[in-house]
């Protein structure tokens, strides 16, 4: 079986998912094509791998390449983990939108960073879509590239077989089975959504309802303080939402906006709603893995599979041991409130034969309404991506829910021109357009209003108002 991981150099999750793999029992042998644009960190997986393999005796080789066609021919399985423009553009990401005052935790799912990150990687995924295309037809791509959503909008597009993947419902469950005392393997629960806003819908334990439970958690300052965000949330609105505080304060209008209600609810260190907190943490990751990936002989003995759903689902295919799990697919009426050609996340079940996405119908009003809110910026942001047309970039940023509530319009465009200008190499699509200028009207102090048509209705309503007088 031949996988073939491109955007090898991203060291944590290449590293995590290759071990996942070799640890997967039924596979049989294994091959890993690492491919990157430069061998600087592939060599190092390459490495470690090498040292696992030996280690485990596992039967699999591994090989490095910047070659993206020569690591796709004849692949399997696709894995891709890649970030285009890596730290350097996502620091312009983040302090660019700061600037304007569009204070970000995160910056990589929604909002000007999200928008730019989808407009660096669409195109390059769309390429890597056709290699596969020509290459490796029947394979399945394994998307762990953010921002999941609108990348799997672009998928969706493109006619290949891909699921994305995240560990936000998994995460979530460990955290809320926690709060409710009961072991998660007890627990039969509802979980869809968008990518990074996923709602849990039912959560219950032996047919008993535990949301009660957690309503009581959420009203105690101890439990409160841990989850600002998403507490506020579950308290208004009644539904617990599948990522951290710092992602969902992105999300909505209410958390970020100005500095009281970021020093309210957005006062936890790190991915808790600190400004900037993913940014400096990629920073660290990217200085922490510049020398060389050693495998700790002691670290031999304590490996073992993770969270990723990756290996448990490549096992489910091969093997035909059924494995249910949350993934992001092309709608197609999965969620009955979404475009059919959205990416929406939700139970998919996995075996021999497939992937099976299951049916939803319809979510609660309030997580429809807020998850549309954040589809409709993925739409502009993924057409904008593929056409190249700079307003459509604008327009996305418009109408994000945080910018919108920061921002007027002349400042957001603005900000998306800076951007643009400031990642224009990693933007090819666009070529020399930037965004029309729009300046400011200005309006003399003694200037004679332009005679207008009368409206009939507003006519009609200014006779009733005389008649009441």
């Amino acid at each position: 079986m031949k996988i073939a991981v491109i955007g090898a150099g991203s060291i944590v999750f290449c590293k995590t998912l290759i071990t996942d793999l070799l640890l997967t029992p039924g596979l049989g042998k294994l091959e890993f094509a690492l491919m990157a644009p430069s061998t600087r960190r592939t060599t190092q997986v390459e490495h470690y791998v090498n040292a696992l393999i030996a280690a485990r005796r596992a039967d699999a080789t591994v090989w490095k390449t910047t070659d993206q066609r020569e690591a796709l021919r004849n692949a399997d399985y696709v894995i891709a983990c890649f970030q285009i423009g890596g730290v350097t553009a996502f620091e312009m990401d983040y302090s660019i939108p700061m600037k304007y005052g569009v204070d970000n935790c995160i910056g990589d799912t929604l909002g000007p960073g999200g928008i730019f990150r989808a407009l660096r990687t669409i195109p390059v995924m769309n390429r890597l879509a056709a290699d596969m295309k020509e290459l490796c037809p029947g394979a399945l791509l394994l998307n762990y590239v953010n921002p999941m959503a609108m990348i799997g909008w672009a998928l969706g597009k493109t006619g290949v077989k891909f699921v994305g993947l995240c560990h936000g419902v998994q995460t979530t469950l460990d955290l809320l089975a926690g709060y409710a005392g009961v072991p998660k393997e007890e627990i039969d629960f509802t979980c869809a959504g968008i990518n990074h806003m996923s709602w849990f819908l039912e959560f219950k334990h032996r047919g008993v309802d535990l949301y009660p439970r957690l309503r009581a958690c959420f009203e105690k300052p101890e439990y409160y303080v841990n989850e600002k965000v998403r507490g506020e949330v579950f308290r208004h609105f009644g539904y617990f939402m599948t990522e951290s505080t710092g992602h969902l304060s992105e999300y909505l209008p209410y958390f970020r906006k100005n500095e009281e209600v970021l020093r309210r609810y957005c006062d936890e260190p790190a991915f808790g709603g600190e400004s900037g907190a993913y940014y400096r943490y990629s920073r660290y990751v990217a200085e922490k893995y510049s020398g060389d990936l050693k495998l700790d002989p002691a670290e031999i003995d304590r490996v073992s599979r993770s969270v990723e759903y990756c290996s448990y689902i490549i096992e489910a295919l091969e093997t035909g041991r059924i494995f249910k799990f949350f993934g992001n697919v092309r709608n197609n009426g999965m969620i009955a409130d979404f475009p059919e050609e959205c990416c929406a996340e939700g139970a998919i079940y996995a075996d021999r034969t497939g992937l099976h996405p299951g049916v939803v119908g319809h979510l609660p009003g309030i997580c429809a309404a807020l998850n549309l809110s954040n589809i409709a910026v993925q739409k502009l942001a993924v057409e904008a991506a593929n056409s190249g047309d700079p307003e459509l970039v604008v327009q996305a940023c418009a109408i994000d829910p945080l910018t919108a509530a920061k921002l007027s319009l002349r400042e957001i465009r603005e900000m998306a021109t800076e951007m643009m200008e400031a990642e224009r190499q990693w933007l090819p699509q666009f070529g020399d357009r930037r965004p029309r200028p729009v300046p400011d009207i200005v309006i003399p102090p003694d200037v004679q209003r332009a005679p207008v048509p009368v409206d009939p209705a507003l006519a009609i309503l200014a006779r009733l108002g005389e008649l009441g007088k």
